[in-house]
């Protein structure tokens, strides 16, 4: 492995989507993340992943399983099937644990030490060990064992509020806010946090972040703008918002700064209009926006990508995934890779001195038991 975490063993037990953003991080940072995946669903699949490595001669070869599509969250790791819910299954994921630097699960909260994998039985074995937990609502409060989806999550922590220029709630976005950026990403640094204090102090912790926690943090904008009236954008601003082009395609207008409106209505021809609406009266927004929206819906989408690639007006492109990976501000940074026969998102940050390996081919659940389980406990 290569990376600023090389060296460093994660232990993940599949489970929710957040835990697998988790892993998958940690991995493009060069960690060895081994994910124990559940035996009695996968033991066919791994036997298939045993057939396909035989010999191309050997006459009772069995046949290759397909591979399914790359997933992005299972990439850069390798799998290990145990059914944790049986003695041996539970000593074993103990035994890996032993030897790991972080643990991170995403179970609701008292799964994991029923199962005899919880904090107390694996710091008995390896105290050194960052245990992370990662779950909706956190361990503490009525709503700890409640299901927790991004929407709910969002609405709880004020990120929905209404949008005060309209009274109307905030649309959510579709990236899942408080799952990623708020859940998994935040739980990233306490998990890096705590490994940076087990440096100091010879001893691991328990790492305990709910989606909630980081939808809370991540809305701190939201806080500024209830104690500063006005200093806030809102999506119906015109120059804050997107317009469809001719061809039904969109941009998206980011002008807030005065230099960047100024060259946005210089591109659109604009400037010098008379009687053009004041942006800073909100009463003349509708007015704005039809004018703005008129002349973006005279050319296509990639006319005004043209027109505004060579000028800094706040305006972009509303691209595909697949525009996105080719255009050449996000090639610039290698924002995206190839992995098998899919192109993702890269891993995150620049190293100079210890840049990051291509991430790897997403395992099929339990290819890698045996030698995993070897190669860990040996």
């Amino acid at each position: 492995m290569a990376g600023p975490l090389a060296g460093v063993r994660v232990l993940e037990f599949a489970g929710s989507a957040p835990t697998a953003f988790v892993g998958t991080v940690l991995s493009g940072l060069g960690a060895d993340v081994v994910r124990i995946d559940r035996a009695p669903a996968t033991a066919a699949a791994a036997d298939a992943v045993r057939a396909d490595r035989a010999s191309a001669s050997d006459a009772v070869r069995a046949p290759a399983a397909p591979r399914p599509p790359e997933n992005p969250l299972s990439r850069g790791r390798r799998s290990v099937a145990l059914d944790l819910k049986s003695p041996e299954g539970a000593e074993r994921a103990l035994a890996l644990a032993e030897h790991a630097d972080i643990l991170v699960e995403g179970f609701r909260p008292g799964v994991a030490d029923r199962l005899g994998l919880g904090p107390e039985a694996v710091h008995a074995r390896n105290p050194r060990l960052v245990y992370g937990r990662l779950s909706g609502w956190g361990g503490h409060g009525e709503w700890a064992g409640r299901a927790a989806h991004d929407l709910a999550v969002l609405a709880l922590t004020g990120a929905l509020d209404t949008d005060p220029a309209t009274g109307d709630p905030v649309l959510p976005p579709t990236a899942y806010l408080s799952s990623f950026a708020g859940g998994a990403n935040v739980h990233v640094q306490g998990l890096l946090a705590a490994l940076h204090a087990r440096e100091r102090s010879g001893r691991g912790q328990v790492v305990d972040t709910a989606l909630a926690d980081g939808a809370a943090l991540i809305s701190t904008l939201i806080h500024q703008w209830r104690e500063v009236p006005g200093n806030h954008t809102v999506t119906d601003a015109p120059h804050y918002s997107l317009y469809a082009a001719a061809d039904g395609r969109h941009l998206a207008v980011a002008a807030i700064e005065p230099t960047l409106y100024r060259a946005l209505l210089e591109q659109l021809g604009l400037a010098d209009a008379e009687d053009l609406p004041d942006r800073a009266d909100p009463a003349s927004w509708p007015g704005l926006r039809a004018l703005i929206g008129a002349r973006f819906a005279t050319r296509d989408r990639d006319h005004w990508v043209k027109l505004f690639d060579a000028v800094d007006a706040g305006v972009a492109p509303v691209l595909t995934p697949e525009e996105a990976a080719a255009h050449h501000q996000l090639a610039a940074r290698g924002a995206f890779v190839a992995v098998g026969d899919s192109v993702q998102p890269a891993p995150p940050s620049r190293f100079d001195r210890t840049p990051a390996a291509a991430p790897g081919r997403a395992p099929l659940p339990g290819e890698h038991t045996e030698e995993v389980l070897a190669e860990w406990t040996r």
